[in-house]
């Protein structure tokens, strides 16, 4: 009987892999990353030391009790909050500072606007225009604060004396609970609506003037009619940012409550900052002050995060 063989099963050969070209680095890119970073590095480290490491330490320092003069403390959690919230001169304070703000920021803008229209239209005498309109954002505030003080004196400021001229009585301006901040409030008007002017003169050269023509071929034949059918969209991106700078500008208010009134008269004056800068460098309760800081920087996010939605959607839509 013959045996029968039975071939070996050939064993199956694995396909190849596919080869995955590596990719190939170029050198000059990996040079143009490594100038780019070390470029961006000083101004990267001056911003963590400057800003993100001073929030930082205010945060912290909020949740304690350091006074200045003392080398221990502790953490004491939310006492500084909750003293805070029920803090007289602090709900004042804050009431004042959205009062100056609700003022400021509105006037200035509008004004800057109309300055910055009448400028553009102009033909003689634009520089000089610009010049005296913006030289009270370059004059110093501190200096310009002393002439307020006499203009707004009650007995020979010049104001009270024109007022007089008319039969008019004159209020003091600056002593009293109820005109105090209103006229704090016309100062910053005074002091903001130059640097709202150049900012929206920027936005206006940036216009095409074919949009005018086009327009007034499509029978917009006064300057109203173009100014909202042209003028007002295009300047969109100009006012968000204008707004956004104004009531930052408004809210931070300072030099000009600590050189005329000192918060006065019975704290009727009295704004936010100047409370912290109060209970931090005067009365030396650092902990308590960063944790007014805080709110005060929450306060201010959540109000600008809403205003840039609520304009820059109208501005879109």
């Amino acid at each position: 009987m013959t045996a029968i063989s039975i071939p070996a099963e050939v064993p199956r050969q694995k396909a190849p892999k596919p080869i995955v070209p590596r990719p190939i680095v170029n050198v000059s890119e990996r040079h143009e990353a490594r100038v780019a970073w070390m470029l961006a590095a000083p101004a990267m480290i001056l911003i963590v030391l400057f800003i993100v490491a001073p929030v930082i330490a205010v945060i912290t320092l909020g949740f304690t009790d350091f006074e200045l003069g003392y080398s221990t403390f502790k953490f004491v959690g939310f006492e500084n909050y909750a003293e805070l919230f029920g803090d007289r001169t602090f709900r004042q304070s804050l009431w004042n500072t959205a009062i100056y703000t609700a003022i400021v920021a509105p006037a200035s803008i509008l004004l800057g606007l109309g300055v910055a229209l009448l400028i553009e239209s102009e033909t003689v005498g634009r520089s000089f225009f610009r010049t005296a309109y913006f030289l009270p954002v370059a004059s110093l505030l501190v200096a310009m604060a002393t002439v307020w003080q006499y203009l707004l004196h009650p007995t020979i400021g010049p104001v009270n004396s024109m007022l007089a001229m008319v039969g008019l009585p004159g209020p003091n301006w600056l002593g009293s609970a109820g005109t105090v901040l209103y006229s704090l409030s016309m100062i910053g008007v005074w002091q903001t609506v130059g640097f709202n002017m150049i900012l929206f003169l920027a936005g206006l050269t940036a216009i095409p003037r074919d949009l005018y023509s086009a327009a007034e071929i499509d029978g917009a034949k006064s300057p109203i009619d173009r100014f909202f059918l042209v003028t007002l969209p295009m300047l969109g991106p100009t006012t968000v940012f204008v707004t956004t700078i104004s009531i930052i500008n408004a809210v931070k208010v300072f030099e000009t409550v600590k050189t005329l009134t000192e918060g006065g008269p019975n704290k009727a004056s009295e704004v936010l900052l100047f409370t912290i800068y109060q209970e931090g460098f005067v009365y030396l309760r650092v902990g308590y002050a960063s944790a007014m800081t805080v709110v005060f920087l929450a306060v201010l996010v959540v109000m600008m995060f809403a205003q840039y939605r609520l304009v820059d959607r109208k501005v879109h839509y």
